[in-house]
């Protein structure tokens, strides 16, 4: 059954969840049963050629389960926080002109945060700033410059982590270009949801255990690798525009397989950077999760519990 387009606009469901937490699976497993177009918020399968690495579906299952938001642009181009939710916008819109429910899924939790909650109104990017902060970050690595960042910001340094660049680059970006703290600048200008009041559920999957988690992010890297990812990433090197201070090339995985590839590192190495990088990429998505007050948590073995909660929305927009 369909929703009729004519009514009111249909709730959004929002679905996140921690790397290989089973997210993906889960919403397929939904759209199997119900009317929702599912709008993908990862901020690695936006790009394409990056199949492999960022666990993006196989191109028969996007076929027959369309996600908006992937394969939307190339490696060498740059995508914003803004632009994701102009994008995600347009394609809720989409979703509500077809009688269908928006199903928001993925793990990037900054895309999320400003769909759902907003971002303060921050100064425009400085791309020579941006490039003088990604040069002293080659030359003394993130973690010097986070604790840069402490000493003008701590406020903003408490809630990144020393490994983050994009956040760390955007902070002292802004405190460079403004002479203002990012901290101060969220604090005088409070963020307004895109959504509006449009009503929003909120729903996270939670690892079974943090020992079967740590082995799935494992296990799911081998499988990469297996299905050809050093493959992907030479690819990748071969066009020649590409370069690892992109953010693109920045992604978990591709950064330490290019690495690897450039001759820097061993392959039983880059094995073992990849995935604690992906451990740690898990640590600040669940953090992150553990502060929205408004989101309802399944671990996974719960998923059937989920789905039900998930479809009684759904009936419920039905007959709206």
């Amino acid at each position: 059954m369909m929703i009729d387009p004519s009514s009111a606009r249909s709730p959004v469901i929002a679905l996140l969840g921690p790397t290989a937490s089973g997210k993906t699976a889960t919403a397929l497993e939904f759209a199997t049963r119900f009317p929702v177009s599912i709008i993908s918020v990862d901020s690695v399968m936006i790009y394409r050629g990056m199949d492999i690495g960022s666990a993006k579906p196989e191109p028969a299952v996007l076929a027959e389960f369309p996600h908006a938001l992937v394969n939307i642009c190339d490696p060498a181009e740059p995508y914003s926080v803004s632009a994701f939710c102009r994008d995600a916008l347009a394609a809720i819109e989409q979703a509500d002109a077809a009688g269908r429910v928006p199903l928001l899924v993925g793990g990037t939790m900054m895309y999320f945060q400003a769909l759902l909650d907003g971002l303060s109104a921050l100064p425009a990017s400085e791309p020579a700033i941006r490039a003088e902060v990604q040069a002293e970050a080659d030359r003394w690595g993130w973690p010097a410059l986070h604790d840069q960042l402490r000493d003008i910001d701590p406020a903003a340094a408490a809630r990144v982590h020393p490994n983050d660049p994009q956040r760390i680059s955007r902070a002292l970006e802004v405190f460079r270009a403004t002479g203002k703290p990012l901290s101060q600048w969220q604090l005088d200008n409070p963020p307004v949801s895109p959504l509006g009041d449009r009503p929003v559920h909120r729903f996270g999957l939670w690892p079974a255990s943090r020992v079967h988690a740590r082995e799935a992010m494992a296990l799911r890297f081998d499988e990469m690798l297996a299905n050809g990812l050093l493959e992907e990433v030479q690819r990748l090197k071969d066009r020649g525009d590409l370069n690892p201070g992109m953010p693109s090339i920045r992604a978990v995985g591709y950064r330490q397989i290019w690495d690897y590839l450039d001759g820097n590192t061993g392959f039983d190495q880059m094995r073992f950077l990849a995935i604690t990088a992906t451990r740690q990429l898990a640590k600040r998505q669940i953090t992150w999760m553990r502060s929205q007050e408004t989101t309802r948590f399944y671990p996974t073995e719960q998923r059937a519990d989920l789905l039900a909660t998930l479809e009684k929305i759904v009936a419920r927009a039905e007959l709206a």
